[in-house]
């Protein structure tokens, strides 16, 4: 059975995928993005979305758990709960303040036309998104069907208003039709 069983595990052992993990992460806070494989790409994508929101909370309980996650308890001063480690403190204090406005979607997965040379594994590159960029929008599940049917409904919409705009062309103004003449009366006929 497969209970309990989430994500893929990179074939990596547990310790070895949350070492992994934390070490990718903590790459691309300090230095805004990461060159990998697709696929640590996406496992490590989660991860690095989840510790921004976190980090976005700036409560002190908030930023304990990105400590904790990060793995960096023995690098903070007990004393006076400074940071001593660049990956945390460039979290907390530069990049999650940036995204304070932004609901989601901080990094994105960039596809390379390279290949790593050992194994062929296909690259991409891991980036923190610019903040001042719109997020994307999301595709509509249109049918081309609906989509045609959507075009037909507007165009005689158009053409309804164009001939609601265009004024009625009246016939010129021409004598008043004549009355009708008349009828000759008929010669009676002979009785015989």
């Amino acid at each position: 059975m497969r209970h309990g069983v989430q994500g893929k595990n990179l074939s990596r052992k547990t310790a070895h995928l949350v070492a992994f993990r934390r070490n990718l992460a903590s790459s691309l806070f300090e230095h805004g993005q990461v060159r990998t494989t697709i696929q640590k790409a996406r496992h490590v994508q989660r991860f690095v979305e989840r510790l921004i929101t976190l980090a976005r909370k700036g409560t002190l309980h908030s930023r304990r758990l990105v400590i904790a996650r990060m793995q960096d308890r023995d690098l903070i001063d007990a004393k006076t709960d400074e940071f001593l480690t660049t990956a945390v403190k460039k979290l907390i204090d530069e990049v999650a303040p940036k995204y304070a406005d932004r609901a989601g979607g901080y990094t994105r997965i960039i596809r390379t036309s390279q290949r790593r040379i050992g194994d062929g594994g296909e690259l991409a590159i891991l980036q923190l998104v610019d903040p001042k960029e719109s997020p994307r929008k999301k595709p509509t599940n249109v049918t081309p069907r609906r989509r045609a049917a959507k075009a037909r409904y507007a165009l005689a919409e158009k053409k309804a208003d164009a001939k609601a705009e265009t004024p009625a062309v009246e016939a010129p103004a021409t004598e008043a039709p004549a009355e009708p003449k008349a009828e000759a009366p008929k010669p009676e006929e002979k009785k015989e």
